[in-house]
Formats: C-alpha cells, sequence, structure tokens
C-alpha cells in the first residue's frame, strides 16, 4: 500500500503522484528561494543598508588617502576616566610587566650579547664617523674597521696556536720519561710517588671517576664551541649595528615626545660621545700595556713576549682587574727563567699599575668619561657581580651615562623643587 498525501491544493491523493505533480513542487520551492534572496538585496532592508554603510566607509577612506596621500588623522582618544579604562590598563601594565620579567629572564644571555654588540658599535662609530667624514661610503668605512678587528684577531690565534701547540706536543713527549721516574725510587719523582703515592693515586682517580672525566672534557669542549659562537654572534650584529646606527637612533628619537626630542638627543649624543671615548682609550691604553709587556719580556729573555704582550693587551680592556690577572700571568712565567726576574717582572707591573691609574687613564679618557676612581671601582665590581666580564667591561661608561643624566635631568629638578 502507498501512503496518502496532500496535493499542490491541499487535498488528499491516493497512490504514486504524477510526474508532472513533482515538477511543480520542485519549482515551487525554487521560487521560494529566489523570493528570499531577493528580498535581502531589495534596497531599504537591513543586509543593504549596512553593505552601504560599509561602503560608504571604503569610499571616504579612498578619498583621504588621495587627500593627504597617508593613513588620515587619529581619531578621538578613549575617555581615560572611564572604569573600564582604568581597569584595562591596570591589567594590561601588570600582564606586561610578568611578561617583561619573564622574557629578560629567559633571553638574559641572548641580551648580553646583543648588547656588547651595540656597545662595541657605539664606541666604534667616532672611528666609523672620521673616515666617512673624509669621503668614504659608510659600508666601506664599517669593513674597513672590522678588517681592523679580524686582523688584530688573527695575529693573536697565528701568535698563539704554535707555541700551544710545541708545548702541548713536548709533554706528550715527556710523559713516557715522567712514568719511568715514578717507578725511578732514586729520582725526586720517584721519591715524592713513594712517599705519597701519586701513581697509586692518579690510577685509582682515573678508573673511579673516568666518565666524570671525559664528561668534563666534552664539558670543556662544548663551552668552548658556545664561547666561539657568542663571539661570531657579537661580531655578526657590531656590523649591522655599525652599518644602521644613524637609522637606529633616528627611530629610537622617535619615540620621545616631539616637545622633548632636542634635550634627548643632545643628552644621547654626549653618552655616545662618552662611550666612544671610553671604548678608544681602552684601546689605546692596551696597546701600551701589550708594549710595555714585550719589551720587557724581551730585555729579561721571558718565553712568549709575543703571545703574552697581545694577552696583556686584551685582559686590560677589562678595567681595573685585567691588567691585575695579566701580572700574575706574566710574573708565573718569569718564575721559569729565575727567582730574580720573576720579582723584577712582579715590581715593574706594581709600577705599570699605579702608572696606568694615576697617570695614563686621567690623560688619555679622563676629561671624556669624567668618572671618580671610587665611582670606577664600584661600577665594576657590580658589573662583574651581574653580568661577568662584560659587566665589568661595559661598567665605567654606564657609570659615565648615568652620572651625565643625573647632572643634567635629576639634580636641576631637584635645586628647583
Amino acid at each position: 500500500m502507498t501512503a496518502d498525501r496532500p496535493d499542490r491544493a491541499g487535498r488528499t491523493q491516493v497512490g504514486d503522484a504524477p510526474a508532472a505533480d513533482l515538477r511543480a513542487a520542485e519549482e515551487d520551492a525554487a521560487d521560494l528561494g529566489k523570493s528570499a534572496s531577493g528580498e535581502g538585496n531589495t534596497p531599504g532592508t537591513a543586509t543593504d543598508e549596512a553593505e552601504s554603510r560599509v561602503q560608504q566607509a571604503v569610499d571616504a577612506a579612498n578619498a583621504v588617502a588621495e587627500e593627504t596621500g597617508g593613513m588620515g588623522e587619529p581619531g578621538r582618544p578613549m575617555n581615560k576616566r572611564s572604569p573600564f579604562y582604568i581597569g584595562l590598563t591596570g591589567a594590561a601594565g601588570v600582564f606586561l610587566t610578568y611578561g617583561l620579567v619573564e622574557l629578560i629572564t629567559r633571553s638574559r644571555s641572548i641580551l648580553i650579547i646583543i648588547g656588547l654588540g651595540l656597545f662595541i658599535a657605539v664606541g666604534l662609530d667616532p672611528v666609523v664617523s672620521s673616515l666617512t667624514r673624509r669621503g668614504l661610503p659608510r659600508w666601506a668605512a664599517v669593513l674597513a674597521v672590522l678588517a681592523a678587528l679580524v686582523g688584530v684577531i688573527a695575529i693573536f690565534l697565528a701568535t698563539a696556536i704554535p707555541p700551544l701547540t710545541s708545548q702541548t706536543t713536548a709533554l706528550a713527549k715527556q710523559v713516557p720519561s715522567y712514568l719511568h721516574q715514578l717507578q725511578d725510587h732514586n729520582s725526586e719523582l720517584g721519591k715524592l710517588n713513594q712517599k705519597y703515592q701519586i701513581q697509586q693515586k692518579l690510577t685509582s682517580l682515573l678508573t673511579s671517576k673516568g666518565s666524570s672525566l671525559i664528561g668534563g672534557v666534552l664539558g670543556a669542549g662544548a663551552l668552548v664551541l658556545t664561547t666561539a659562537s657568542s663571539i661570531l654572534a657579537v661580531l655578526v650584529l657590531t656590523v649591522y649595528f655599525l652599518a644602521g646606527l644613524p637609522s637606529i637612533k633616528l627611530f629610537a628619537y622617535k619615540l620621545v615626545p616631539h616637545s622633548r626630542r632636542p634635550r634627548v638627543i643632545l643628552i644621547t649624543d654626549q653618552i655616545m660621545v662618552k662611550v666612544g671615548g671610553y671604548v678608544l682609550g681602552n684601546v689605546l691604553t692596551s696597546a701600551i700595556a701589550g708594549l710595555g709587556t714585550f719589551f720587557w719580556m724581551l730585555a729579561f729573555h721571558i718565553p712568549y713576549p709575543v703571545l703574552l704582550g697581545l694577552l696583556i693587551a686584551i685582559l686590560d680592556l677589562i678595567p681595573v682587574i685585567g691588567s691585575t690577572i695579566g701580572g700574575v700571568i706574566v710574573t708565573l712565567v718569569a718564575l721559569t727563567v729565575s727567582l730574580p726576574t720573576a720579582v723584577a717582572t712582579l715590581a715593574f707591573y706594581i709600577a705599570y699599575r699605579l702608572a696606568e691609574d694615576y697617570l695614563i687613564v686621567p690623560r688619555i679618557m679622563g676629561r671624556t668619561v669624567e668618572v671618580p676612581a671610587v665611582v670606577s671601582l664600584v661600577a665594576v665590581l657590580i658589573g662583574g657581580v651581574l653580568l661577568g666580564i662584560v659587566g665589568a667591561l661595559v661598567a665605567i661608561p654606564v657609570a659615565a651615562a648615568i652620572r651625565l643624566i643625573l647632572n643634567e635631568v635629576a639634580f636641576p629638578r631637584m635645586d628647583k623643587s
């Protein structure tokens, strides 16, 4: 049996519907869809009104772009006294502060590399600027300064690697002789071995903690690779900062309100002069320390004068403690010559340290940096505790910048209050 169904007029029809009635039903459904869509696009409906308002906004934006050539003027700011605005601003401030603290904590090592690259770029900018004033393009001046830095590093490696290689080879050749002397009870090493059981302790150390020693060696290798990659990153960032330093400064000045930009520009330029003077003066004093060490070692026939002279020059870049550490190293090497030579070397470095603090540094960069000796010492100690060698290196120019801001901004306001 077939179910009864109503026809198009509402009557009940028994049996199968004719094909004509099915086509008529499909046509009725299509007519209903067309009428519904036509009503949505008919002028005066809600859909057409919304589309027309959007089109008016698009036409207005095109007109503003043609008239001003830009993106128009900002609209009216929000009501800052609104409770919603106050609550939203407070919540955003808390969230932003928390995010910045987390970002700085997690990316501390990367930020140190970026800051060191910017510091070196600011310090080398006076050299690049002097080359550009003589007609050299900025990119060529940057390449010239970079070539000089790479040359200094290449000279240091060329003088450091051969002595280290020869000394390592000599030590490896002497190992069998040392082992034979340990077993010889008549030799000095044999007597020490018999008294303190040196060979037995070394054997037990290698058997019990061999894996730890291997891990330490692998860790040292990873440290060397990490240091090399960090140095390469600093060099690359220095090149980019040197090349784009004028545009970087202009972008930073745009972040300052227009009424305060001249004052900020003057203070920033003065800070950059202090940083540049400190870096160049520090390089000059380091060169003096390295040359003094080289000639002293030549005069007293202390081994490796070129290598240790370059090492002293590099260590002297670290203020306050760099030349002291270098002096201790050279004094220990001088012990291989004789005890009087070592004592004379120690006296030489004490005298040089006093001359550097009270004669060389004040004459070279005393007028540029203008930081008292006590402030320099405290800044280097705080910087070393916070950021290690990098902190000690940048501590004095940072202290000079803080002192300048206090003298030019904070103290005058306090005097007027």
